[in-house]
């Protein structure tokens, strides 16, 4: 299934217009990284796709249907969201939590059957956190319920899944992971839309980047069409250096960007 953005615009209130005038696509199969600066309007981006806001203009399509007219458990059914963090924890066992993402499943006031019990299993199995099934949500690190939020998305085997940093708090070994397992969602079929600022796990693993730069889309193409000079210096500046990493099984040599302190 398919993401679409058509002219979608969004202001808070000043007005400040975060989104403006963006068309935007993540087709199935697709993993999509947005990045950009600070403030760009990146994660209010993603909140729209996900229909946690709505847009002043335009409008979100998921395959056939306009986002606007689904229902809360028809939109859970087709997006799956992962968000940065959670403004509160819930006082829950991290199993009961990832069961939560199965609830468009469940018919009402019905009971998590044994297709439930084993899409939880293995979504947690998935993020390395099978032996966090039994711990409350509150007693984890940052990147242990990192790990558990992407579980809980996974868990709700939606065919559209946007990520809103999810490599925040974990050390490299897990980045490394969590893109692994984002880039294999692509090959069963989903499209994965990613916000985050790290431009070397975006330019190993993304079909695609969209650089957003004031509300707009500042550039749209492969990782090699995306990372250059002539494309990012307007965005982040001249305080960044340009490389090529080793060329993978695929025989693609992938740019690097550093932040680079001139001497």
């Amino acid at each position: 299934m398919d993401v679409r953005a058509e002219g979608l615009r969004f202001d808070y209130p000043g007005p400040l217009r975060a989104v403006d005038g963006v068309d935007f696509t993540a087709r199935e199969g697709e993993l999509v990284c947005v990045i950009g600066p600070n403030g760009a309007g990146k994660s209010t981006l993603l909140m729209l796709l996900a229909g946690m806001l709505d847009p002043d203009a335009g409008a979100v399509r998921l395959g056939d249907a306009t986002l606007a007219d689904l229902s809360p458990r028809d939109r859970a059914r087709r997006v799956g969201v992962v968000p940065q963090a959670l403004d509160r924890l819930p006082e829950v066992h991290v199993r009961e939590f990832v069961l939560g993402g199965r609830y468009a499943h469940l018919p009402a006031f019905g009971r998590a059957r044994t297709r439930d019990r084993e899409a939880v299993d293995a979504a947690l199995a998935a993020c390395d956190a099978a032996d966090l099934g039994e711990r409350l949500l509150t007693r984890l690190s940052g990147g242990q319920r990192q790990r558990v939020l992407i579980a809980r998305a996974l868990a709700q085997e939606a065919p559209v899944l946007l990520v809103d940093e999810p490599t925040n708090s974990l050390d490299p070994e897990h980045q490394l992971t969590i893109f692994e397992l984002l880039a294999q969602q692509t090959c069963e079929g989903r499209a994965v839309v990613v916000v985050t600022h790290d431009l070397n796990l975006a330019s190993q693993f993304a079909t695609r980047l969209v650089l957003v730069q004031a509300g707009r889309i500042a550039a749209d193409g492969p990782p090699a069409e995306v990372l250059r000079p002539e494309v990012l210096r307007g965005v982040y500046g001249d305080r960044l250096t340009y490389g090529s990493l080793p060329a993978t099984a695929d025989g693609v040599a992938r740019p690097f960007v550093l932040p680079w302190r001139a001497q």
